[in-house]
């Protein structure tokens, strides 16, 4: 069985973040695969992951990032896919910076936000499977 959600970190710091994801997604049977990738650092990475993610079998993709977050819209920008962002609650202004700009998509980039840090990590793991439960993923 392929996995049906990606989730993407910015960097391997955010992975104690992930695994609250991950646990719902694990708790639930939803396959699902982890990568890093960075907007800012890694650009290249982030895009051909977008671009080839459907074809891949994915579904949905969860987003996580911090400071500017830029990390879900840039994905957003380059699949159809359903995106969901998560901020990390980290940065001098503890992920309200992130919030922010992971809400703040301009209009034909959509991305779903979920609440700043392990709250919001559990619920993009709900929410991905409402979505896959609808069959419209």
């Amino acid at each position: 069985m392929k996995p049906v959600v990606g989730i993407v970190m910015g960097s391997d710091s955010d992975l104690p973040l992930i695994q609250e994801t991950a646990g719902v997604l694990e708790k639930l049977g939803i396959l699902f695969e982890v990568t890093i990738g960075s907007a800012h650092r890694t650009p290249e990475r982030v895009i051909e992951y977008a671009l080839t993610a459907a074809d891949r079998g994915i579904q949905a993709i969860i987003a996580v990032a911090g400071l500017a977050a830029h990390l879900p819209g840039v994905i957003a920008s380059k699949t159809s896919l359903p995106v969901i962002g998560v901020p990390v609650d980290a940065g001098p202004l503890n992920g309200v910076d992130a919030l922010y700009s992971i809400v703040q998509m301009p209009g034909g980039v959509p991305v779903a936000s979920m609440a700043i840090g392990k709250a919001g990590a559990r619920n993009a793991g709900i929410f991905v499977a409402q979505i896959l439960a609808l069959g419209i993923g």
